[in-house]
This record gives structure tokens, sequence and C-alpha cells, in this order.
């Protein structure tokens, strides 16, 4: 079924040109699900394309508004676009969503207190509570909700996760893991983790899937539906990581090329579109009904 993204976003000529259904208008009176993306990442168009892919793939009609933090400039994306495509949560807060995805950001390093746009991400985070019915966190993301909401830590890694990994589902997992394999491979990039031992112990917090060599990859709230907590990047391109490799490198961090990935080859792409058709099917839509 068709999205419905930002009148002139370029990802929008992208998806059609995959062969997606990208609406200009739904039909008098059809069910749409709305969806907001609280996007930090550094490169928004990139990661625009990767989660619209994704979110344009089921037989949902579905709404994008894309959300920016006021209190932060942008230093990798062109203003014009940001200020075109972008609303602030002063402007939506207004509102009710279906469902809301709040991504990563590359700045794993800082406390969260220390994040200049900390105190305006959690006020989306509180609002998130009474305004969205299901909300899907991306690795920073991800750590930043699981701190705000429960004080589940991150802790820093002696050298980054980064690579292709292989991952199991916990027994009886939720049913945003529904139709996983036994075992799946989850692009990783990140310098901090979350520690299953810190979910286990938390009465309102359930463990879904994991990694021996990764850790934690997903958690969700006790009812498996209205927190979605994933550590790692289904979302991702072919050439994401090699990306971010040579960033790496460019930089002079030391760093050692990603695991289980050279020559790039795509291991992962049915579970990505596994993962989001069974949050908006079984945690988005669920709120609905």
């Amino acid at each position: 079924m068709p999205i419905k993204v930002p009148g002139g976003l370029p990802a929008a000529d992208i998806l059609r040109g995959e062969g997606l259904l990208v609406a200009d208008e739904f039909p008098h009176g059809a069910s749409v699900i709305q969806i907001a993306i609280v996007n930090l990442m550094p490169l928004k168009e990139i990661t625009e394309v990767q989660l619209l892919r994704l979110l344009g793939n089921t037989p949902l009609n579905v709404t994008i508004t894309l959300l920016r933090m006021a209190s932060h400039t942008s230093k990798n994306t062109k203003a014009e676009h940001v200020s075109a495509f972008y609303n602030t949560f002063d402007e939506v807060q207004g509102r009710h969503f279906d469902g809301l995805i709040i991504t990563g950001a590359p700045i794993e390093h800082l406390e969260f207190e220390e994040v200049g746009y900390w105190d305006e991400l959690c006020k989306v985070m509180a609002w998130s509570l009474d305004n969205v019915n299901s909300v899907m966190h991306i690795c920073w993301g991800a750590q930043a909700a699981l701190y705000y909401h429960y004080g589940v830590p991150k802790h820093p890694l002696p050298r980054k996760m980064f690579g292709i990994f292989p991952h199991t589902c916990a027994a009886g997992s939720a049913d945003i893991l529904r139709g996983f394999d036994d075992i799946f491979f989850v692009p990783q990039s990140r310098h901090t983790e979350t520690r299953s031992s810190d979910i286990a112990g938390h009465e309102d917090l359930i463990v879904l899937s994991e990694s021996e060599e990764a850790g934690l990859y997903m958690a969700a709230s006790a009812d498996g539906r209205r927190h979605i907590f994933v550590t790692g990047h289904l979302e991702y391109d072919a050439l994401t990581l090699k990306a971010e490799y040579e960033r790496d490198l460019a930089r002079g961090d030391e760093i050692e090329p990603p695991v289980n990935y050279f020559p790039p080859l795509i291991t992962w792409r049915s579970h990505g579109h596994l993962l989001f058709s069974n949050w908006l099917n079984y945690c988005v839509f669920w709120g609905n009904s």
C-alpha cells in the first residue's frame, strides 16, 4: 500500500524508482496509520530512505511526519532540507500518532545529560506516553529511552561493536519477532551497550533477542508492544557499514574492519522488512483496535 511523505521530499523519487507506491493523498475515508520519526542521525536524507523503504512495504496506508530537535542544528544535512521537511516538537505536540520512531545518533561518548538536546528529547519521550500507541527506539535512541523511562544505564565497550552478527530470539518472544528465523543477522555499530542482565532484572521489561557476540539486540516493555528497544540496524543498506568504516578511518579513529562484512553482502534485508511490518501490524495498528 502507499506511503505518504512530506511533499517534495527527495526520498520519494528514490522510493518510486524502487517500485514503492508513494501517494500524494489518500482517498477520502481511507484508514491511515500516522507515524512520526525523530531523525537524530547526521545524514538525515540517507536515514529517511532507509526507514521509509521499510515502512512503505506493508499492507497499511502510512503517513509520515518528520521531526527534528529545535535545540540542535544539523551540521551534516543542509538547513534548507531540514526546514522544508521537518517539524519541531512544539508544532506537533497537540497531535496523536499511531507510531513513533526515535533513531540513533553518534553521541555515545556523551552522558545522556550532556547531550545538547537531551531536555527536548525527554519532553518528546514523556509526551509519547499519552500520545503514541507504540514507539520503536533504535540504537542510541534505545539506550536513551531505556535510561529515561526505566533508569537502565548504558555501558562503554572496550572497542566498537561493529559488523554483522548472528542473533537468536528468546523463548516465547513477542509478536514483533513473529516469523523470524532461529538465527538471523543484524548490523551493529556502537561504542556502548545495554546489558541483558539490567533488562532481565526489571519487572517492566523483557528481553526479546540477544547475540553471543554482540549482546542484547532487542527488548520491550512488558506487554511486548508499547516500547520496542532495538540496538542494531536492520534498516541499513549494503554499503552503510563501509561508509562508516571509511569515515572512522578518515578521522583517525582506531577501528577494525566490520566483522563478517567484507565483501558487502546483505544478509539481513528480509528480517528488516519483517521487523517493521510486525511493528506496524502488531504494535502500532494494535493500538487502534
